[in-house]
């Protein structure tokens, strides 16, 4: 089996994506960290609130809130540096392919968010729908609704 044939059997696994689909969610970030750390916030807060109306514990409630705030800030982090190497391969990726298909690279009008959204248009239509996304300014949600012909990407979350 080549690695052609070991992709497509791979491939078959995987659920179908389209527009409505393809966004994807992992429960225990989306979920469960995001619930954890607000409600942590929140009783920060009161805990904080509660401390200065007493005027007790007041440094240890401001350590307590400033904790939570660097909890806070490498959740977003941990999500935001992984994408945005994403986001970079991505355009490099599309580039090459655009390169393929055409000879040429991908338009420099074309915003990184339009770049990764193009990647779910099928070779046919990423010539078109690219130079479309550049001259009209598509947003990316409105490039994604113009794809016909879905091209899946099961890695990115």
């Amino acid at each position: 089996m080549n690695r052609n044939e070991k992709r497509t059997v791979k491939e078959e696994k995987m659920p179908n994506q389209e527009y409505k689909s393809h966004v994807r969610v992992h429960p225990i970030y989306h979920y469960v960290l995001q619930i954890l750390l607000l409600g942590t916030l929140i009783t920060t807060i009161v805990f904080l609130v509660r401390s200065i109306n007493q005027e007790e514990n007041i440094l240890l409630s401001v350590i307590l809130f400033l904790m939570v705030l660097i909890m806070i800030i490498v959740a977003v982090l941990l999500r935001f540096y992984p994408l945005k190497a994403q986001d970079r391969a991505i355009r490099a990726e599309e580039n090459l392919r655009s390169y393929i298909l055409t000879g040429e690279l991908l338009d420099a009008r074309l915003s990184i968010a339009q770049v990764v959204a193009l990647r779910f248009a099928s070779d046919k239509e990423l010539p078109a729908l690219s130079k479309r996304a550049a001259m009209e300014n598509l947003k990316p949600d409105e490039i994604k609704k113009a794809i016909t012909n879905w091209r899946a990407d099961h890695n990115r979350i």
